[in-house]
This record gives C-alpha cells, structure tokens and sequence, in this order.
C-alpha cells in the first residue's frame, strides 16, 4: 500500500494497581528515564479486583529497558506487533485490515487514532510468521 510506513515493534505491558495515581506512578518511572512512548494502553483486569494492567511501545536502549524490568514491564511475547503510519483517508483502516484478511490472516487486535492529517495503527497477530507476512503485504506498492 502506497505511503505507508510498517514496523514491526515488541509491546511491553506490566501489572498496575487500579486506583488514583497507580498508572501515573508507572508511566512517571518510565519519564524519568527518558522514555519517549508512541503507544500506552490501560485497562482494569475484570477478572482481578484491584489491579489492571498496561501496554506500552517502544523502548529504546538498555536503559529504558532496565528500568521497565524493574517497574515490572515485560516484553510481551504473545502479540506479534507492527505499527503502521500514513496519510489519513476515509476507509483506510477498511483498505488495511481487508488486505490482510485476504491473506487469511486473523488479527489478535487493532487501536488506531488519528492525528492531524495522518492516521497510526498498532495491529497484533497471533504468531511472528503472520507478523511478518501482514508487513510485506502493507509494504507492497499496489
């Protein structure tokens, strides 16, 4: 697809306790490093009163990465990631998620946001072989 730029990104998620300040703590430890996030997602955990948890991407160099492990932040191993950026247009997360259906590819979840003219996707899949099938197709000039 024509304009696009795809990347394949590990998620990293850690445990948070749900209530006032626990993701701001988290993400502060994250800021005192350094970290410059692109993606954070937080939710509570229905199944687990008391707690939620939170996905983020990327980090960049050992020191982000060390100071993650010790907030509690591990790469999560089970979504195989890309992050696909390009020029907004009506449908274009239709043109997106129909071209890798075609392929037989199932999606294990999408976020997508615009921002000004342009549109980000953070789009998992259930192994690293579908990962990398799903980037080749977005990275083909039709």
């Amino acid at each position: 697809m024509k304009d696009l730029i795809v990347e394949k990104l590990d998620v990293w998620s850690a445990v948070i306790d749900d209530k006032p300040g626990g993701l701001a703590k988290i993400l502060t430890g994250l800021k005192d490093t350094g970290a410059d996030l692109d993606f954070v997602l937080a939710r509570r955990s229905p199944d687990k009163p008391g707690s939620g948890v939170v996905f983020i991407s990327p980090l960049r160099g050992d020191r982000e990465t060390r100071a993650a492990s010790y907030l509690g932040f591990n790469v999560v191993r089970s979504l195989d990631s890309l992050r696909v950026e390009g020029p907004n247009r009506p449908g274009i997360a239709a043109e997106v998620t129909e071209k890798i259906s075609s392929a037989g590819i199932n999606l294990h979840g999408l976020s997508a946001a615009i921002i000004g003219p342009k549109f980000v996707m953070y789009i998992s899949f259930d192994s690293d072989e579908d990962t990398t099938k799903a980037a080749a197709l977005l990275k083909k000039e039709d």
